[in-house]
């Protein structure tokens, strides 16, 4: 099975101004994916993508090829991923490349590693999924069984569905967020369902004290709180 390395990233942020390349710890944002995804012995081949030429230049001097340029209609703040992974394969595919599955590596989960991502992939083959996720344990107070939705009537009801609450939290079964750091995805499910996810989904759980997704300057606070924790 051939799995691409697609790590994903666009010069605009409104949130944080050039956060890809923002530095973290002394070295850019975009560094931290590029390295764990070159280091990763499962990955066939990493590719970068962007609308953005300081970003493809950064990508390339971190030894991450750039094979294209993404065009501008998927770089914009409603643009989602499943149309830039399509983008990337059709892309290779009139070069010649063709792969199996991809491992959609985003930048703003810089913490996770080269062990995470092979212990992923390994998963992925061996469960014979459409799709792995990334995904971190719901604390049991947010478990959907214990959260409410309002319903039509003005009352509220449990989120699942249920009628009857569980009422002891070892009873709880586990429940999971994605957390953004690994998607894998079958290449026909890509293309065919126009999907990132398939019908049949796999989970990894990683590190928690390893996890942020940056999105917003708390986030960035966090990451470099993180970045202390783990490297001193």
């Amino acid at each position: 099975m051939r799995i691409l390395g697609l790590i994903p990233a666009r010069g605009g942020s409104k949130g944080i101004p050039n956060k890809n390349r923002k530095e973290l710890g002394g070295k850019p944002l975009l560094q931290y994916t590029a390295e764990a995804a070159l280091k990763a012995r499962t990955l066939d081949r990493v590719i970068f993508s962007s609308e953005d030429e300081t970003l493809r230049a950064l990508a390339r001097s971190l030894g991450v090829e750039v094979p294209f340029e993404r065009p501008a209609h998927l770089a914009e703040d409603h643009s989602g991923s499943l149309a830039v992974v399509q983008h990337a394969l059709h892309t290779l595919a009139e070069q010649g490349e063709h792969y199996d599955a991809v491992c959609l590596l985003q930048v703003t989960t810089p913490f996770r590693t080269a062990s995470d991502i092979d212990r992923a992939i390994e998963k992925f083959k061996n469960d014979k999924v459409d799709t792995l996720l990334s995904v971190q344990k719901v604390p049991h107070q947010y478990n959907p069984h214990w959260v409410f939705t309002p319903s039509e009537a003005g009352q509220l009801q449990i989120a699942t569905g249920d009628t009857t609450i569980i009422k002891r939290r070892q009873e709880l079964p586990d429940a999971y967020v994605r957390d953004g750091a690994l998607y894998i995805t079958k290449t026909r499910v890509i293309l065919e369902q126009d999907s990132l996810y398939g019908s049949r989904m796999g989970w990894i759980e990683l590190d928690p004290e390893r996890h942020v997704n940056i999105d917003t300057p708390e986030d960035w606070a966090k990451a470099e709180q993180l970045y202390k924790k783990l490297y001193f």
